[in-house]
């Protein structure tokens, strides 16, 4: 979601990754800087990122819960046009700001902070051209699921006023959806109108969100029954609880219903005036915002072609090794065969029972659980905050992606969070879970955000900042390392395994077909059904996912390869001196940064142990 309430830290509050280009180098600190002197303008600097920093988060209600602030806890973000204006203004005047900074006298780490800091305005500011280039209401995200997600799953209640806090965003959702309508038919004014087969999921997320009690239905809604639980929970007196959840009520029956109606009104209208071209060619200057989002996701200069040709070759990497597994199993056949028994056979997966659901769960735990027991064997720096597995809420989980982390609380008041979307346990097989463990949760995301939110001595903007690339480069490089200290033994695990790298490079392929040559979304399901053992379910999910988030998915496979590149040339140069933990911890004790700075630290580090 790219409606441009809060800069770039909206994005990383709404869960999503907010990517920035790489930024250019400085020169070395000269000699003639004292050590004092870059104490004190270190110290200036930093200072000056935390004010910037903060400034952003307290604009943001929706991002002071994510990081636990209760100060505007019963506030929604301004989305407006004019909010979005004075974001723009604020970008500009602290990026004259940074002006005031010495980069000569900052030690290694500043300097560092410096340049990502200024790319990001930068960044920022040069966005501002394309924020009508989005769907802000899609089925992988938007206001309209956000809303409750965040009610549910990040605005605890602790106390009375918590809950008032609830009663009064639930109050307010209105105001949001009115500016949130704007945005949508300003966009289709300007012929960014998602295709038309984005509008039944939406329409149908958000009449789901106002059926049960106290709108019409069975059992209570999904937001009523959240907050019931809630404040039940607390310690307080009987005639309070119900005076609460009456004025929760009220507020679902006056607001959130009329809210959600409208709403969907809009959406229906979109839908009937919605064409099916799928890519972004087809906005204005399409052509020019696909590369510039391409540029931001993977922090390179790759071209679309170059991407396209990367995948390709990936692609037939990959099958090669597939087939070397088909061998060992004793499969007899085609790859294309060995693909169907996969897909086909009942012993890959679980039934869409409630036992079967458990039984994925309990795996899944215990697996993660393994993984926690192995850390030492690959890191030298754990995370603190714990992580949980949880199964995605009934009100998204037919729309929502097949697996995803939410990332846990900075004062360890919210662990992290693996969810397993078991909606369909077809869309689920078991021969995929361990390595989907292992990238949503450990070694994977939890690792990475938790220690990167954990890290001292650099500033809070870098440790809540997000590169796309680098990001699920990171979680897609954490597939393949458990194999390296023996897991994946079971080899169609391990297929599994490769299973999910496959469906990665194909991502390459076809994010850039759509996109970029004008492929429909049927030619990138074909592509997905002709080269992965996933099923057509699974195809069809991630091409609609391809068409709503240009570029987003490209990430994976370049940045895993960036990570693999670095790894395999850290090994050449440093031959017995080279340490897999030691290693790890310099990609991960920085926080995320592009891929180019990721190269210089591992450079630096192959240097230092020389």
């Amino acid at each position: 979601m790219k409606l441009k309430a809060t800069a770039f830290v909206i994005a990383m509050a709404l869960g999503l990754t907010a990517c920035g280009q790489a930024p250019t180098s400085t020169d070395a600190t000269p000699v003639t800087a004292t050590a004092e002197q870059i104490k004190s303008e270190s110290e200036k600097a930093n200072q000056m990122f935390e004010d910037m920093f903060m400034e952003g988060v307290m604009r943001s209600p929706i991002y002071q819960t994510y990081m636990a602030i209760k100060k505007d806890y019963g506030k929604w973000d301004d989305i407006s046009e004019e909010r979005a204006a004075e974001d723009l203004a604020i970008a500009k005047a602290n990026l004259e700001k940074l002006k005031e900074i010495d980069v000569n006298k900052l030690d290694a780490q500043t300097k560092l902070s410096y340049q990502l800091m200024e790319q990001q305005l930068q960044d920022q500011i040069a966005n501002y051209k394309w924020r009508y280039h989005d769907y802000p209401v899609n089925q992988m995200f938007g206001l309209h699921s956000m809303v409750p997600s965040l009610l549910i799953n990040q605005h605890t209640i602790s106390e009375v006023s918590d809950a008032e806090a609830y009663i009064s965003r639930l109050s307010s959702v209105d105001t949001l959806f009115s500016e949130l309508e704007k945005a949508l038919n300003k966009r289709h004014e300007m012929g960014i109108t998602p295709p038309k087969f984005v509008f039944p999921y939406v329409i149908s997320d958000s009449e789901n969100i106002i059926k049960g009690a106290p709108f019409e239905g069975e059992g209570d809604s999904t937001l009523l029954a959240d907050f019931k639980r809630k404040v039940n929970a607390l310690d307080i007196e009987e005639t309070k609880k119900q005076a609460l959840i009456n004025d929760a009520k009220d507020a679902l029956i006056n607001v959130v219903k009329p809210a959600y109606e409208g709403l969907v009104a809009v959406l229906k209208d979109l839908e009937s005036k919605a064409d099916t071209k799928d890519g972004a060619w087809k906005f204005p200057d399409g052509e020019a915002f696909f590369n510039n989002a391409l540029k931001n996701t993977t922090t390179t200069n790759m071209t679309a072609d170059d991407i396209h040709k990367v995948g390709l070759s990936e692609v037939d990497r990959i099958h090669s090794e597939m087939r070397a597994i088909m061998k060992k199993v004793g499969f007899e056949g085609e790859l294309q065969e060995f693909f169907e028994f996969m897909r086909t056979d009942e012993q890959f997966y679980y039934p869409t029972t409630e036992e079967g659901k458990q039984r994925y769960m309990d795996e899944a735990v215990a697996l993660i659980d393994n993984m926690k027991s192995r850390l030492d064997e690959l890191f030298i720096v754990k995370p603190k905050a714990d992580m949980i597995v949880k199964a995605v809420e009934p009100f998204r989980e037919k729309s929502a992606g097949k697996a995803f982390y939410q990332q846990p609380a900075p004062d360890g008041s919210r662990p992290g969070i693996y969810y397993a979307n078991l909606y369909d346990m077809n869309n689920m097989p078991t021969y995929q879970m361990e390595a989907l463990a292992y990238h949503e949760g450990i070694p994977g995301h939890h690792m990475q955000i938790a220690i990167a939110q954990e890290l001292e001595g650099i500033p809070k903007f870098r440790k809540f900042g997000r590169y796309t690339a680098y990001i699920e480069g990171w979680g897609l490089y954490s597939e393949m390392i458990p194999k390296e200290i023996g897991l994946y033994e079971d080899p169609y695990s391990d297929f599994g395994r490769l299973a999910m790298e496959l469906w990665r490079a194909c991502r390459l392929v076809v994010d850039t077909g759509i996109h970029a040559k004008k492929w429909t979304r049927e030619q990138g399901i074909a592509y997905y059904v002709n080269n992965t053992p996933n099923p057509e379910s699974d195809a069809v999910k991630m091409v609609e996912r391809h068409i709503v988030m240009p570029s987003q998915a490209t990430a994976y496979k370049i940045g895993m390869l960036k990570i693999i590149e670095l790894r395999e040339m850290a090994k050449g140069k440093l031959g017995d001196k080279f340490s897999i933990q030691e290693f790890h911890d310099v990609v991960l004790k920085n926080g995320a940064v592009p891929l180019n700075v990721l190269e210089d630290l591992v450079n630096d580090w192959i240097v230092s142990k020389a």
